[in-house]
């Protein structure tokens, strides 16, 4: 997909844009409360701030933080156990602001159902203040358990998207993001095999046989304020996705080629989000200190 393509659909059709920016230096996590983040999400209420998660061992909360990494506020997440939370996405919905917490990671492959929880974003960053969700939903994947540490929400589509990690090629699959009420357990629904992913090249192993292993592996995804470009992430690039306007996803991503930007040197990037008006990416590592990388769109 080419580069233009890609900025034309984030800014919804100006011309005069063409590019993104290398990678630049955002700022650094240093807080002990930022210590493992897995998620990030642009807050839709208080402007400039993101929203962060760490993930399995560190409590149930999220974090409000400067783009730079400075910590605002934690907030409290009752009713939502971190088994191992590990996307976070913010979202519009019949006029309320919403965070979506993915509690979808499985390493082991030994988990037997999933959560993605849904909380109304506070209208007030009161640090040690709570919040309960407005609704959870409990699913599994349909042929099995699989490691799972991206997602987003595609409001005009009423789904989530979710990505498999160590699948080759990763999987995208759906669910509903409003379940009729009493829906019980669901069964996720397969989408389409995510294509362009490269896998680890001969120097990638060479320079580090352990590590080099995982560089393709998907950790993060983020959909663009206006539905129509997939930023997908591992621990390599970020790839992005191109739908066109009327097509569904399994439409845009068959076949698809997709534009990569790639990352400069992080330990472990598994957090990544548009800003709200598409025009940046904001990418975050999970280990502490490390720091934040921003790709802006260059007109």
């Amino acid at each position: 997909m080419p580069i233009l393509l890609v900025v034309l659909a984030l800014l919804a059709g100006d011309a005069s844009a063409s590019r993104w920016s290398k990678a630049e230096y955002a700022g650094v996590f240093t807080d002990p409360e930022l210590s493992e983040v897995s998620g990030l999400a642009p807050s839709r209420v208080h402007p400039g701030v993101y929203w962060a998660e760490n993930d399995s061992g560190n409590g149930d909360k999220i974090l409000a933080i400067r783009p730079d990494g400075t910590r605002l506020a934690t907030l409290r997440v009752l009713g939502a156990h971190n088994t191992d939370w590990e996307d976070l996405d913010s979202f519009d919905l019949d006029g309320k602001h919403y965070l979506m917490l993915a509690d979808t990671g499985d390493n082991g492959g030994i988990r037997k159902t999933l959560w993605l929880h849904f909380i109304e974003e506070p209208a007030d960053l009161r640090d040690g203040a709570s919040v309960s969700p407005a609704w959870s939903i409990e699913f599994r994947w349909p042929d099995g358990a699989r490691d799972c540490e991206a997602t987003a929400v595609d409001v005009a589509g009423g789904q989530v998207l979710l990505i498999s990690k160590k699948r080759v090629p990763p999987e995208v699959f759906s669910l509903p993001l409003r379940p009729a009420a009493g829906a019980g357990l669901l069964v996720a629904t397969p989408v389409a095999l995510l294509p362009g992913i490269a896998q680890p090249s001969t120097d990638d192993l060479k320079q580090n046989p352990v590590y080099g292993r995982y560089r393709s592996q998907v950790s993060g995804a983020d959909l663009s304020p206006n539905g129509r470009v997939l930023a997908v992430l591992n621990y390599h690039s970020i790839h992005l996705y191109v739908r066109a306007p009327g097509q569904s996803w399994a439409q845009a991503l068959d076949k698809a080629v997709p534009d990569e930007l790639p990352l400069p040197w992080l330990p472990q990037a598994e957090g990544i989000a548009f800003s709200l008006d598409g025009k940046s990416l904001l990418i975050g590592s999970e280990q502490r200190p490390s720091p934040l990388v921003r790709f802006r769109v260059i007109r």
